[in-house]
């Protein structure tokens, strides 16, 4: 059975860190682009980051210079470091497998096993 675990949200101040993990079970990741996405209360889901099977990295310009995403293979893990977090970084966070091995530059392209996501609250 496919499985996405995410892990790592909570509470944090602004200017604070969090590391996000999703971990997969029933397959392997080795071979699929990782996106993150997230959805604020009342707006659309937005593309946060990807990382192809290769390495390459895509980020959203609203996390650029914060973020950073990473993966571990034999982990069959991705962790989405996040540093200097925002009040507006407040979301549901989700991870998400492509059927492809790039990132699209469409965020949500080939997108096809997705976690439940976790919380992430940016609060003073």
């Amino acid at each position: 059975q496919l499985q996405f675990v995410e892990s790592g949200g909570g509470l944090v101040q602004p200017g604070g860190s969090l590391r996000l993990s999703c971990a997969a079970s029933g397959f392997s990741l080795d071979y699929y682009a990782i996106g993150w996405f997230r959805q604020a209360p009342g707006k659309e889901r937005e593309g946060v980051s990807c990382i192809s099977s290769g390495g390459s990295t895509k980020y959203a310009d609203s996390v650029k210079g914060r973020f950073t995403i990473s993966r571990d293979n034999a982990k069959n893990t991705v962790y989405l470091q996040m540093n200097k977090l925002k009040f507006e970084d407040t979301a549901v966070y989700s991870c998400a497998a492509a059927t492809i091995s790039y990132c699209s530059a469409r965020p949500d392209y080939g997108m096809t096993y997705w976690g439940k996501g976790t919380l992430v609250t940016v609060s003073s």
